[in-house]
């Protein structure tokens, strides 16, 4: 089931426009730089938007409890059914910060295996923007949310999936 959604995710991709990259890129060694949940605090709330092949994707983002910022991801199949979601922590860690997130299926069986997860750390962090390797989490106006992630297809070609999203009040 993964490769089928990698395979959907890069396909639609590929018949989006992307105005420009994203996402940024860093060798494997780049120190993270200084960063604390504290700063995170714009990311906080409940956002809905669109996804992948314009259906329905919705992100939430609890308030920091400990060193960590708990956060979910629906990505919606059209109005009604789910295709997939994500458990997200956002830790502090070693005086930076770090992303982890598990995928789960519509009947919330897991993508990754009990012990896996997926890493993101982070490269770089501004006023309203949270650049980690292969993710990105920005502002985007008053009242918006970029999250961009870049992929690898099932057939080894690289591209970035981009998210857009509206604060919900």
């Amino acid at each position: 089931m993964r490769d089928w959604m990698m395979i959907a995710a890069a396909l639609t991709l590929a018949s989006s426009p992307v105005a420009a990259q994203e996402v940024r890129d860093t060798p494997e060694d780049h120190p993270p730089p200084p960063a604390s949940l504290e700063q995170m605090g714009w990311l906080v709330g409940q956002w809905s938007g669109t996804g992948i092949g314009g259906a329905p994707a919705h992100e939430s983002w609890l308030l920091p409890t400990g060193n960590t910022m708990v956060g979910t991801f629906i990505q919606m199949k059209d109005e009604t059914e789910i295709m997939f979601t994500e458990h997200i922590y956002l830790m502090e860690e070693e005086g930076s910060l770090v992303m982890r997130l598990k995928h789960f299926n519509a009947d919330l069986t897991a993508w990754e295996d009990k012990e896996g997860m997926v890493t993101f750390k982070l490269i770089a962090l501004e006023d309203c923007a949270a650049y980690f390797r292969a993710l990105t989490l920005r502002c985007d106006g008053d009242n918006g949310l970029v999250a961009a992630v870049r992929m690898k297809s099932a057939g080894g070609e690289i591209s970035e999936l981009v998210f857009r999203f509206e604060r919900v009040e």
